[in-house]
């Protein structure tokens, strides 16, 4: 199940549009819930209740209890690779990295850590609070994202040299990562999302810069 906010849901058919917006319902169920109790004490027949649907319903969209926090999240997993694939040619891999950073802090989209959205900041305290959700965020964007990053750079670079895709992608998301956990300390600090956006855009620029200034003009697409 993907849950996706951009949907334009009225453009969808009636039983694709009510699929969806079940998939909301037991999602926001479940945040709430979890917010409420904690992850551990809530259980999928609860959720199922409470979002008045089946257990079986639940994992129809939702394969774990995990995945009823993760799912969003995990939607953003290989957008670095794909950043890195898309870009115009002669873009630098580390510019279009920027860009598509700077792009989703604009649009206050959750994956770049700068929403005050109260599900999505229910979700990122989740997370911190709860154990089996901060391993599973710390593989997915440590282990899932890296290699397809590392995938991506390694297929478009014409040296083809493993070693140094490996290190960029490594540095890049360890760039990435501590950019969204400042905005999310702002965030739940209570910071709104645009009066934190000019100094998150200027974070954003002084850390690439700093990448750059390592990686270069590694990986330039063909002009």
């Amino acid at each position: 199940m993907e849950i996706d906010r951009s949907t334009d849901l009225d453009a969808l058919p009636l039983r694709e549009r009510k699929k969806i917006q079940t998939g909301f319902r037991i999602f926001r169920t479940a945040i709430a819930l979890f917010t409420e109790s904690g992850f551990d004490q809530v259980s999928v027949a609860q959720i199922a209740a409470a979002a008045d649907v089946s257990k079986m319903t639940v994992f129809n969209y939702f394969s774990t209890k995990e995945d009823l926090v993760m799912t969003p999240m995990e939607q953003h997993l290989d957008e670095p690779a794909r950043a890195v694939r898309d870009r115009a040619p002669g873009t630098s891999a580390v510019t279009a990295l920027r860009d598509q950073f700077v792009d989703a802090l604009k649009r206050f989209d959750p994956s770049a850590g700068l929403s005050d959205d109260r599900t999505v900041l229910d979700v990122v305290r989740l997370i911190h609070r709860t154990p089996a959700l901060t391993a599973r965020a710390t593989h997915g964007f440590g282990q899932v994202a890296q290699a397809a990053l590392h995938a991506e750079l390694l297929s478009q670079d014409p040296a083809h040299d493993d070693l140094t895709a490996r290190v960029a992608s490594a540095q890049v998301l360890a760039v990435r990562t501590t950019l969204i956990t400042a905005n999310h300390r702002r965030m739940l600090a209570g910071e709104s999302a645009a009066d934190a956006l000019p100094t998150a855009l200027a974070d954003t620029e002084r850390a690439f810069a700093l990448l750059e200034r390592g990686l270069g003009d590694y990986c330039t697409s063909p002009a």
